[in-house]
């Protein structure tokens, strides 16, 4: 069996810690603030997940970029150099053009690494729901399956890893085009929070609306109570756009109602939170499938 190296890109909003434990490599996005361009850095880079989030309270605004075929043509070539496979986990294809400019990297590399073999996966998941995807699938690497098993266990399981996110300003989500002006204004006046999801073809979608911070949070653990798959064994991911308290006390819900033991907190990093904006809290776990 050769060996393959497990690579996926920033927007999985793994911890430095995680990524090290897992071994595997992160390819950055970039986002643009202040007319300079900054790679998303896991923890931080030049400028911190926390800094980043001030600044965008401050009103400070922020684009982002994907990843394009020669980066993954210079990272992906000193892998198969060294005799490596390569499985790529895929920010989703519903949200960026990173999964397709992969393939065109693969297809090119191919030509000249016949020998070797080079995955391309799409996700079709985002922050720390593609996070756990790549969890999984790095700790069947750790167990010895071979590259083909965990592909086949990929295939056989993504749509089940639910993404229940809310947002606490609407703002963000006007600017990306998910909600429109007029409702973002009501919406804000009247302090209506969207609960969005996932989908099968990995778009993210507002699914309903409540009323208050702590409804919307009460929101997300509902919907793990009524799709979960034996919560209490599973390894649960929380992310957030800085404002840890609210997901500490998702953490804490979990916890209490579904007897979860092991749960991973962390930043919403700054491609991801560009869109969805400061008080964005997001709950990924294993369930039945994505419903909405």
């Amino acid at each position: 069996m050769g060996t393959y190296q497990i690579v996926t890109d920033s927007t999985a909003d793994l911890t430095p810690e995680l990524i090290r434990q897992l071994d595997v490599q992160v390819i950055p996005l970039c986002y643009m603030m202040g007319g300079r361009t900054y790679p998303n850095i896991p923890g931080g880079g030049e400028m911190t997940d926390r800094e980043f989030y001030a600044k965008l309270r401050g009103g400070a605004m922020s684009t982002t970029t994907q990843i394009n075929s020669e980066e993954f043509l210079r990272v992906f070539t000193p892998l198969l150099e060294a005799g490596q496979d390569v499985l790529y986990i895929a920010f989703s294809s519903g949200l960026s053009g990173t999964c397709q400019s992969a393939q065109l990297a693969r297809e090119e590399l191919q030509k000249r690494f016949p020998q070797r073999k080079m995955v391309v996966f799409d996700s079709l998941c985002a922050s720390m729901g593609e996070g756990l995807l790549v969890y999984y699938a790095a700790k069947l690497r750790q167990e010895g399956k071979s590259l083909e098993e965990v592909l086949a266990w990929l295939q056989e399981n993504v749509l089940r890893l639910c993404h229940w996110f809310t947002v606490d300003d609407l703002n963000h989500l006007k600017r990306g085009g998910r909600v429109s002006t007029a409702t973002a204004l009501v919406g804000t006046m009247l302090g209506i929070k969207p609960v969005l999801h996932v989908d099968n073809e990995g778009h993210l979608i507002p699914v309903s609306k409540v009323r208050g911070r702590k409804q919307s949070l009460d929101a997300l653990v509902r919907r793990m109570e009524e799709t979960a798959q034996e919560p209490a064994g599973q390894m649960v991911f929380i992310s957030h756009g800085d404002c840890l308290e609210d997901a500490r006390y998702v953490e804490r819900q979990v916890r209490e109602k579904l007897g979860v033991q092991q749960v991973e907190v962390g930043y919403i990093g700054p491609v991801i939170g560009a869109h969805s904006g400061p008080g964005t809290v997001a709950l990924f776990f294993w369930g039945d499938e994505r419903k909405d």
